[in-house]
């Protein structure tokens, strides 16, 4: 027994010695490299110069959460902007597996002098989700129906109007469609002080409502009541057209067309709008009244119209003394970048920051100002009407977002390094454009998703900002070293 403790403490006694060996070593030789490779790493800042410029935009993609209606005078300016919209009806995929847009026919007791089943009454209406101008001001609409639907798979522009479709000419249909005149004014004096305190209390958006209630003639020439008519026969006798989006748009209504026609001094921002239609039917034995809505929302076909004055807009770009950044469809800031010579002999080193920001210039008269766009978006100059055609977000490598801050009256971008290097990489291959060390300020709107499982927010959607914004920026060509981007390098020495 004691010989085995003897050999069993000889064996421990020579463990310890060969680990506190590997452990000397082993500390001494990680000390060394550690302050070897700290001592290879220089850090090195450096501050460059962009240039800024002014360009005029004819017309942005129209494809926003919101359609705008109105005429306004942009104070800036002293001209007037006035916007349109047409808007189509959304139907659910595969509503004919439900049948569930009306109650089912033979419950239907509104009937019209031929026995046909038919709407009581019917109403298109416009929800208003918020507005810039006196909400006392009375303005004009005219409410078109469309002969035939906007097609699809083709990018409409704010400058599109369906009065002159460069595919189908003019797409109102004139001859026994649908025209309608609406005076509205966005505070409702027709409305009692109680119920406006309802709607209020339940933040209920403000609508314009558009009776079709006259009697309707179809494109075959045949007559109903009214237009809910003629929704409820087409729905009993082709369900098939009520299949999609796609098959109503084609075969029941195209759409309609929302002009301002009179009116100055109120642009509305439209959240969505929707088409009621009121009938009977039976109920657990009894009669009731009942309804059906279709909605134009986003998820179909909707283009926006602006209309401004582009000797002024074209006036203004033109100032040397600072760029703007104006909408909804106006004047960008175009950035030329130094892009060589931030990396000119710098081949070997890692460009790891750059650091641009943009001063907004005070307003002198608050009476007279444009708020400025919540959102501005950076992005390649041959990319600026792809990426919103393409539905792109930004990737923080080669196009950014940044926020307006009002603490610091600027838009920051904090690191375009990547943008940087990618433009710099391309002119070496020889793969570039005239405007390859160009890009482009864009204002923008953005939408975000959240999930259950997280408290934070993601963005999922970029489009253009189509709302009445203005922001004058330190630069423009007679101040080209008002605009610095500070860069930071990392060298690895000898």
């Amino acid at each position: 027994m004691s010989i085995m403790k003897n050999h069993f403490s000889t064996l421990l006694l020579a463990v310890i010695a060969f680990l506190c060996q590997a452990c000397d070593d082993t500390t001494d030789t990680l000390g060394h490299s550690v302050t070897d490779i700290a001592d290879k790493v220089i850090i090195e800042d450096a501050t460059y110069f962009a240039t800024t410029r002014s360009i005029q935009i004819d017309s942005v993609l129209s494809r926003s959460a919101y359609n705008y209606l109105g005429q306004i005078k942009d104070v800036e300016t002293g001209t007037y902007v006035t916007a349109h919209y047409t808007t189509q009806f959304h139907i659910l995929e595969d509503f004919t597996g439900n049948m569930d847009l009306l109650l089912p026919k033979d419950s239907i007791k509104s009937f019209d002098s031929d026995g046909m089943v038919c709407a009581d009454s019917c109403f298109v209406r416009i929800y208003i989700n918020s507005f810039v101008g006196d909400s006392l001001n009375p303005m004009r609409l005219t409410m078109y129906e469309l002969k035939e639907p906007i097609e699809e798979g083709k990018a409409r522009y704010t400058n599109y109007s369906p009065e002159n479709d460069k595919d189908k000419g003019d797409l109102i249909r004139h001859q026994d469609g649908i025209c309608k005149n609406r005076t509205y004014t966005i505070y409702d004096l027709n409305l009692s002080d109680s119920l406006r305190g309802q709607f209020a209390e339940k933040n209920s958006y403000p609508y314009i409502s558009i009776p079709l209630n006259d009697e309707y003639t179809d494109k075959q020439g045949k007559k109903y009541k009214n237009y809910g008519s003629y929704i409820m026969q087409q729905y009993y006798e082709h369900p098939e057209y009520f299949k999609n989006s796609y098959q109503f748009a084609h075969h029941v209504c195209p759409g309609f067309y929302f002009k301002s026609t009179d009116g100055i001094g109120v642009m509305s921002e439209i959240y969505l709008t929707e088409l009621h239609i009121y009938y009977r039917a039976l109920h657990n034995g009894e009669t009731d009244n009942a309804q059906a809505s279709l909605t134009g929302t986003e998820e179909v076909l909707q283009t926006t119209t602006f209309i401004n004055d582009k000797n002024t807009i074209r006036s203004l770009s033109e100032n040397q003394d600072f760029t703007y950044l104006k909408t909804p469809s106006g004047i960008f800031t175009e950035v030329t970048l130094p892009v060589e010579q931030i990396l000119n002999g710098h081949e070997s080193d890692t460009l790891s920051a750059a650091k641009i920001v943009f001063q907004k210039y005070n307003a002198q008269d608050i009476a007279n100002t444009l708020s400025a766009p919540e959102n501005v978006l950076m992005v390649p100059y041959d990319s600026l009407f792809t990426f919103f055609e393409k539905n792109k977000l930004p990737d923080s490598r080669l196009s950014f977002l940044a926020s307006y801050s009002s603490t610091y009256n600027t838009y920051t971008f904090n690191n375009i390094s990547s943008l940087i290097s990618e433009m710099y990489h391309k002119k070496r291959a020889g793969n570039t454009s005239l405007n390859w060390n160009k890009v482009v300020l864009v204002p923008v709107s953005i939408s975000k998703s959240s999930s259950s499982s997280s408290s934070t927010s993601t963005i999922n959607r970029v489009t253009n900002n189509l709302s009445i914004k203005s922001a004058k920026l330190v630069g423009g060509g007679n101040h080209p070293d008002k605009i610095s981007i500070d860069v930071t390098y990392n060298k690895f020495g000898q």
